[in-house]
């Protein structure tokens, strides 16, 4: 396994972060949401940097399209049907369900950019 490379997760993590704060306005702009945001998204970083340190710069010099299939596959597999399931189940619309999904691939895949740019 390489070393994570933890400006790559500290600016993967700014970078969902900063997307989420465009996206959703002023409505997610209280500041303990943020901070709260803040600190998971930088939990979710970690985690995906540790992936990508195990997955090797080697292979990911030859594979780089790896940054995004396991980034959004971490999305679409894991962390979209949980979300989704848990929105449902509260009431949520479908409509609503598909953009709480479409947001959180839309961001993993953003926060995979940000490791290829870094070449994590």
């Amino acid at each position: 396994m390489g070393p994570v490379n933890w400006v790559a997760v500290v600016a993967a993590a700014l970078a969902a972060l900063v997307f989420g704060l465009v996206l959703h306005g002023p409505a997610a702009r209280r500041p303990g949401q943020v901070v709260l945001a803040g600190v998971l998204l930088l939990l979710t970083a970690s985690m995906m940097g540790h992936m990508f340190a195990r997955v090797g710069a080697a292979t990911l010099a030859v594979k780089p399209w790896l940054y995004f299939m396991m980034s959004g596959g971490l999305a679409l597999a894991f962390v979209a049907p949980a979300l989704a399931i848990g929105e449902a189940r509260a009431g949520a619309s479908a409509a609503k369900v598909l953009r709480g999904a479409a947001f959180w691939i839309a961001s993993y895949l953003l926060m995979g950019v940000v490791f290829w740019l870094f070449k994590a």
